[in-house]
């Protein structure tokens, strides 16, 4: 039997560390919650930034928190491209040797020297749901996408925590591609 899954759609965003937060918004400064993501304890901001390259300005990319340990924006390839950055693909947190970007807040900026990724498509999924599609945390696998646009995304990755709530994530690009919208349903592929 497959194991069916819903879609999550992740914009483009930015994650910061409260070293940054406090640069970019002022010392002391507390990001404020304007509604939870599927994904337990994080939650969307009402804090937004703008994304700088070589090329051009990404203005207004919502922050997501909580607060993290490094500072790390998250792109689809046709914003990076619009400000002239080239992203790895990686997953959230693998930060070496990605894009150097600059970030600016109302009260300063950051000019990160790695820290820009295309990120990853992945599967967040508990250990019962994993146990159920007969998956492992840090398995590979495919995903087959059905309707007018269905395709096939390969080289998905499988992210399995007890506190996941179990949906793919794809950027808005792989989403526009397979004609996918939040919360569809999708399948894994062994």
């Amino acid at each position: 039997m497959a194991y069916k899954l819903p879609v999550g759609i992740s914009n483009k965003h930015v994650h910061l560390s409260q070293e940054d937060l406090e640069t970019l918004f002022g010392k002391g400064y507390q990001l404020t919650k304007t509604k939870d993501l599927n994904q337990p304890g994080q939650f969307a901001t009402a804090e937004k930034v703008d994304v700088t390259g070589p090329k051009g300005t990404l203005k207004g990319l919502r922050i997501l928190g909580p607060v993290r340990s490094q500072t790390q924006v998250e792109l689809a390839a046709t914003d990076a491209r619009t400000i002239g950055v080239k992203c790895p693909v990686r997953l959230s947190g693998k930060l070496k040797d990605s894009a150097a970007v600059t970030i600016t807040g109302p009260c300063g900026s950051i000019d990160l020297k790695e820290g820009a990724i295309l990120a990853m498509r992945h599967i967040h999924i508990t250990p019962e749901d994993a146990k159920i599609a007969g998956v492992v945390g840090k398995d590979t696998v495919s995903v087959r996408v059905g309707g007018e646009r269905g395709l096939v995304f390969d080289n998905v990755a499988v992210r399995c925590t007890d506190t996941s709530f179990t949906e793919l994530h794809l950027d808005t690009d792989e989403a526009n591609a397979a004609g996918v919208v939040n919360d569809q349903l999708v399948e894994i592929i062994l």
